[in-house]
């Protein structure tokens, strides 16, 4: 994947030089030594991969991050206190977001330390710079990532098993990580729904004892679960919980 997206880039620059500045003497023909060896080449290949890393910013903020499994939580919790869009998405994309950052924080450090300063002080290439920066962030995807959902991906990838973390291929990482925090998030909503569906069967039968079928018996239960979720302090708790499952 990294050798066929450096040929692309190659390619790409190649292409935009050769319609720029062709060479005396054949028409359209392209020094490509003259090219690889300018400063403007690896200046240009920088500026190009920067662009791309900023489009894929939310993608990759979602794939790798502990950002999946926070908001699907946050969103399954708004749907068992039945409040509809509040809190609105921008809030908890907003709480998501910096959670995020918080846990993430060492992780991006150990990178920092281990591949960006070396690649920008030139002790290290970009290729190397790549593979050092990924090490961290597959040991995090690793530790919250099953058993059986890595020996999926490993067995459809038909690749040799392996023995250490780091024999792993990244396309195998992220994506039994993605399925892993989807389970871990449904599995702590299940948990959250448990007492708002209480609340809304005792108001069910309360009113149906009563007598009173055109009432709508979420619209009672609502103050309730909103004061139970108060009283307990709910948010702190969650927020308690999210941080704790994440090793």
């Amino acid at each position: 994947m990294k050798k066929i997206a450096y040929i692309f880039i190659l390619l790409l620059i190649l292409s935009a030089a050769a319609a720029a500045a062709p060479v005396r003497g054949l028409p359209g023909a392209v020094n490509i030594n003259n090219i690889v060896a300018s400063p403007q080449f690896s200046s240009s290949v920088q500026m190009i991969l920067g662009i791309a890393l900023i489009s894929l910013a939310p993608f990759f903020l979602v794939s790798v991050t502990s950002f999946l499994r926070i908001i699907i939580v946050f969103s399954l919790l708004r749907t068992a206190l039945g409040t509809q869009q509040v809190p609105p998405n921008s809030v908890l994309i907003g709480i998501a977001m910096f959670m995020t950052i918080f846990i993430m924080t060492p992780v991006w450090k150990e990178i920092n330390d281990t591949a960006l300063v070396p690649y920008q002080s030139g002790k290290m290439s970009e290729l190397k710079a790549f593979d050092a920066g990924m090490k961290p962030l597959n040991r995090f995807m690793l530790r919250q990532t099953r058993e059986n959902d890595l020996a999926l991906f490993v067995q459809f990838a038909k690749i040799k098993p392996p023995t250490r973390a780091e024999e792993v291929p990244t396309y195998v990482v992220i994506p039994s990580f993605m399925i892993s925090e989807l389970k871990t998030a449904f599995q702590i909503g299940f948990l959250l729904f448990i007492p708002f569906i209480i609340i809304d069967l005792v108001v069910a039968n309360i009113l149906l004892s009563l007598g009173m079928f055109m009432l709508s018996p979420v619209m009672i239960s609502l103050p309730f679960k909103i004061l139970l979720f108060v009283l307990v302090d709910g948010w702190n708790l969650i927020t308690r919980g999210l941080l704790m499952s994440f090793r």
